[in-house]
């Protein structure tokens, strides 16, 4: 879509904000608490790139770029206002309403117990692994996000995972499977 915007497409960045808008969004306020805010800079994350027209190759490389853009403005931001990093409890993730009532709410504590143990988790693991799981980046493009190499990106999502592992067994998580 980007490709197209290049080439003079004015739909194709309605259809980029559609598309990244909402969840990148959700990624700012994590920073920022402030949702208002959150939106503003989410605005001139795009406003920035589609300035810019740099030519952005590669599979998930506009999404990094944004979402590197976006960062870097929300870090500026939040030193401005020395604000805390991501709280997952304050995202708003709603089950699909297809989904059973029992399920729902099954879920719904699972997910609780799960954005509870992340908050306690480092914010360098907690931001790796909600650019890896639930932005669904690659490990290269999260490395782009974070600046840091690939390789640290593994190395922190692995960590991520063993520490939010070893608290939700402190705190009596049970696993679907046992």
């Amino acid at each position: 879509m980007y490709r197209r915007y290049l080439d003079g497409e004015q739909d194709a960045a309605d259809l980029l904000v559609e598309k990244y808008g909402d969840p990148l969004t959700l990624y700012i306020n994590g920073y920022l608490k402030d949702m208002h805010e959150a939106e503003d800079l989410m605005i001139e994350a795009f406003s920035q790139i589609f300035a810019k027209e740099r030519p952005i190759t590669g599979e998930g490389a506009f999404q990094a770029y944004l979402y590197k853009t976006a960062r870097n403005l929300a870090l500026r931001h939040r030193k401005k206002h020395r604000l805390r990093f991501l709280r997952f409890e304050e995202l708003d993730f709603e089950p699909q309403s297809h989904m059973l009532a029992d399920t729902e709410l099954y879920r719904s504590e699972r997910s609780r117990q799960l954005y509870a143990a992340l908050e306690k988790l480092k914010a360098e693991y907690r931001e790796a692994l909600y650019l890896v799981y639930f932005e669904d980046m690659s490990y290269r493009n999260a490395a782009a996000v974070m600046n840091q190499s690939e390789g640290q990106i593994t190395k922190l999502v692995y960590r991520g995972k063993q520490s939010l592992k070893a608290i939700l067994e402190q705190e009596g998580f049970t696993y679907a499977d046992e």
